[in-house]
């Protein structure tokens, strides 16, 4: 610090005297100043012997001066400066821009960019690159598409920067097939290239396209992967509940030394849970030296799903008691956690303490935790009235009236589930759902005319359900089950006859199957309910048994809610084979073995 300080003073002393013949090594000295500073007084001092030298008219001098301000992230000094340059270029334009978007302020560095034609100064690589990473944050797609035109009109569309920053704009504005399109088009790609469209992939839902494109990477790519592909890849695999793959990840995680980043190691704690797999999340968790919030939470969210309720509650207690801060996601854990085990008082207090302990004003997923935690120990009066209260987007909407919905058809709550359903329905949102959920709830109460009518109208109108679906992997390859559909079903003869094998030896221990009403109960989570030891899942557990050596736990997963006179032959099942299953479907996992299941039939 000592010697800038001694060139700032010997600069400012010499500032009102130099000549003409010395301006370039003052120019030069200054901007090495600025290049080197490391601190936001010391960029003051220097500020102000670039105005008394009269320096300020140097666009070069004055570009790196803009800059200093954007690395201390003082965006407003920044902007005093640009708009004391008589003649600032494209460097000083997207130098401003990239310290809007730095700063949270992505539509100023937007408005910016569209001042730049008025000025008669056309944007750079460089600058295309700033703005599409303001639309990714912003995830304006529209926007987005408008600087792709102005790319390719410029001719800068094969730029690696450029291209880069496309994909993954695309990527994060969920339009994957415009992100393939740039990547496809690229003359050449680096690490960043290929991480942005793995990502785009694996952020919306298509897992095995993320995992070929990482063996496509691996195979012809001399770059090594960094962790922010990693992470995307460990992310595809937890998806996909692929725990082969997932752990192949986790190998090259540890190759590459990344075991104990923050980012990476909470991905791999997600992945191993959605794997079915909740001890290994654990260990991984465990091994994190200074674990921060994204861990934790990760973990409680983890141990939430498992209806470890208890489990999660002592990571959080954990966490406060380490000095660590909570944020809304952990919470959103925590109360669901509360939810999945029937900790009613113990959910509530932790509601209550968001804001007054923690500054945490609850949000619309907060609110629905809580109405499905009432809702689940048959407090519908109370979960009605605060669904009525919540104010949210359509989307967030939907989820606490489907909520509540599925809570109503559980405890037989007909007036409350028609409600919920009208809700759904007049809002366009979740609409095959709630008229089989309400179709459900009349069954169920004995009004079968009715029941019979919605299902009718859902015909009329054309509304499908979405048909169960279940898969299992072996040996890094899945197999793919649909409810009823036998005939494409691997080793279907075999299957078939085990299931009806174990169904003799099930009705020995007094099952009754699909003995609840007809097809009504539990058909929102298949297609061809009318043959219920053919759901999805039994398929897929009758091959798993039949393909899956002797101790080895089964996983199974599933797109949809596992129905109740499945999960009772599951737990049966368990015990008469001696195996352990693990299924995860849509709202969390169950763990059978030897007849009972970790759910306590609370899901």
């Amino acid at each position: 610090m000592k010697k800038p300080l001694n060139q700032i003073l010997h600069l400012s002393a010499a500032s009102s005297n130099f000549s003409r013949q010395n301006q370039p090594s003052h120019f030069h000295l200054i901007q090495h100043l600025l290049r080197n500073c490391n601190h936001s007084t010391t960029a003051n001092s220097i500020h102000s012997v670039v105005i008394k030298s009269g320096s300020l008219y140097d666009t070069f001098t004055a570009n790196h001066l803009i800059n200093c301000y954007v690395r201390f992230r003082r965006i407003d000094s920044a902007a005093m400066v640009f708009d004391e340059m008589s003649d600032p270029n494209v460097v000083s334009w997207t130098s401003l821009i990239s310290g809007y978007v730095s700063t949270d302020r992505p539509r100023v560095g937007l408005w910016l960019f569209g001042r730049m034609p008025e000025c008669r100064v056309l944007p750079n690589e460089f600058t295309f690159a700033t703005v599409i990473n303001a639309c990714s944050v912003l995830a304006d797609v529209e926007t987005g598409r408008k600087i792709h035109a102005r790319v390719e009109i410029l001719g800068v569309q094969k730029n690696l920067v450029v291209c880069s920053a496309l994909v993954d704009m695309y990527g994060k504005c969920n339009d994957v097939g415009g992100a393939r399109w740039v990547f496809d088009l690229m003359g050449g790609r680096n690490v960043v290239t290929w991480t942005s469209i793995i990502a785009a992939y694996a952020q919306n839902g298509r897992g095995e396209d993320a995992l070929q494109l990482f063996r496509e990477f691996n195979r012809g790519m001399m770059e090594r992967p960094n962790h922010f592909m990693l992470a995307s890849v460990v992310n595809a695999c937890a998806s996909l509940g692929r725990l082969v793959s997932g752990k192949v990840a986790h190998g090259a995680v540890i190759r590459r030394g990344h075991d104990l980043n923050d980012v990476i190691a909470s991905a791999m704690v997600d992945m191993y849970a959605k794997c079915g797999s909740v001890e290994y999340s654990d260990k991984v968790f465990r091994r994190i030296p200074n674990p921060t919030v994204i861990p934790y939470t990760s973990m409680i969210v983890a141990a939430a799903k498992y209806g470890l309720g208890k489990m999660s509650l002592q990571l959080f207690k954990e966490m406060i008691d380490r000095g660590i801060k909570p944020n809304d996601v952990t919470f959103v854990g925590v109360l669901h956690a509360c939810s999945h085990a029937g900790l009613v008082d113990e959910g509530l207090q932790h509601y209550e303490s968001m804001y007054e302990k923690h500054g945490i004003s609850p949000n619309a997923k907060h609110h629905t935790c809580i109405v499905d935690m009432l809702g689940r120990t048959g407090s519908l009066n109370e979960a009605y009235e605060l669904a009525k209260s919540i104010q949210a987007e359509p989307n967030q909407q939907a989820l606490v009236w489907g909520t509540l919905l599925s809570a109503s058809r559980l405890h037989g709550r007909v007036d409350i589930a028609v409600e919920a359903s009208r809700r759904l329905i007049d809002s366009n949102q979740q609409v095959s759902g709630a008229y089989v959920t309400l179709s459900n709830a009349y069954a169920l109460s004995g009004e079968w005319e009715t029941a019979h009518g919605l299902r009718a109208e859902m015909k009329r109108t054309g509304v499908r359900k979405e048909p169960g679906c279940s898969w299992v992997e072996i040996k890094d390859s899945n197999y793919v089950f649909y409810a009823g559909d036998v005939s494409s079903c691997a080793r279907r003869i075999e299957v078939v006859t085990l299931l009806r094998e174990l169904e003799g030896k099930m009705k020995q221990r007094g099952y009754v199957g699909g003995s609840i009403g007809l097809v009504f109960v539990d058909v929102e989570e298949e297609v061809k309910e009318e043959i219920v030891g053919f759901h999805s899942e039994r398929l897929a557990l009758g091959f798993a048994l039949l393909s899956i050596p002797k101790g080895v736990t089964i996983r199974i997963m599933k797109n949809l809610r596992m129905c109740t006179d499945c999960h009772e032959a599951f737990k049966l099942v368990s015990d008469i084979v001696g195996r352990e299953f693990i299924v995860r479907d849509v709202n969390r996992f169950h763990h059978f073995k030897g007849g009972s299941c970790t759910c306590r039939d609370f899901w």
